[in-house]
């Protein structure tokens, strides 16, 4: 929490958060050039907010765009705003607000976490039944190939659409794949009324990819970026609850055997 009121101290660097903001998933040039800061200005605020878990970064060939991370924002909410509801904390949790809100209308949901692993077992951990059946509760059937179909088990449903297919698959470094189908036969699985279903089945189907980074010493950072949403999303409202307790299970698998429990 200390990096964090650091990095939220600085002026020049709440108005990058500002600009992600209003637009996540930027390049440094593209932040440089709706700022009056130096290129290596912009790069070491950027380090600071990346080392407070603010921002995360995610590699698209040759750039590195930056994204909002407001995961940190709401652990300072839930400890301290929840409990000391006083006016000199208001702006914090304006902030807080305006990181969520954003997030809702920026199109991409963005997750980062840091797994004591090896990319090898976390690739694992993503595709082999034997570990997503435990700390997901979901199968998939599919070779793993770009452009193999994917089909989905989940609980008593079978999941399976021509346009639920690999995107991309590099082994032990990067993966993306389309969305399921929302059918009746899963929403009935996973306790769905018919009018959220109505919903959700009414928008584009969105996908999501996971990026492996070796960070050496047996230590591996998990970004996930899950993105094709609607405006007002009703899928992303879904996932953006589900994917930070998903990943913390899939964590504790990899480091101590075992998922967490489901909550009850």
């Amino acid at each position: 929490m200390d990096e964090v009121f650091k990095a939220l101290a600085d002026g020049s660097r709440r108005r990058l958060l500002d600009s992600l903001n209003a637009r996540n998933g930027q390049s440094l040039r593209e932040l440089c050039a709706g700022l009056d800061m130096a290129r290596q200005s912009v790069s070491k605020h950027l380090a600071v907010l990346e080392a407070a878990g603010l921002v995360t970064t995610v590699r698209r060939g040759r750039e590195k765009l930056h994204y909002l991370d407001a995961g940190p924002i709401n652990a300072i909410a839930d400890r301290w705003i929840s409990r000391y509801d006083r006016e000199r904390v208001r702006a914090l949790a304006d902030l807080k607000h305006a990181l969520e809100d954003t997030a809702m209308d920026s199109d991409a949901f963005v997750c980062t976490t840091y797994i004591r692993t090896t990319p090898e077992k976390l690739w694992q951990g993503l595709t082999d039944p034997a570990f997503t059946r435990r700390y997901w509760g979901v199968e998939f059937g599919t070779d793993w190939a770009a452009g193999s179909a994917v089909v989905w088990k989940e609980r008593a449903a079978r999941t399976a659409d021509p346009e639920q297919v690999v995107l991309e698959s590099e082994p032990y470094r990067r993966l993306s794949y389309t969305w399921h189908t929302f059918t009746p036969e899963w929403a009935r699985a996973n306790g769905i009324d018919d009018e959220t279903l109505a919903r959700l089945s009414a928008e584009r189907r969105s996908k999501v990819t996971f990026d492996i980074e070796d960070l050496g010493g047996g230590s591996v950072k998990l970004t996930v970026v899950h993105d094709g949403f609607e405006p007002g999303s009703a899928v992303r409202e879904m996932v953006r609850h589900g994917w930070p307790a998903l990943l913390s299970s899939l964590k504790s698998l990899l480091e101590t055997g075992e998922p967490l429990p489901e909550p009850r």
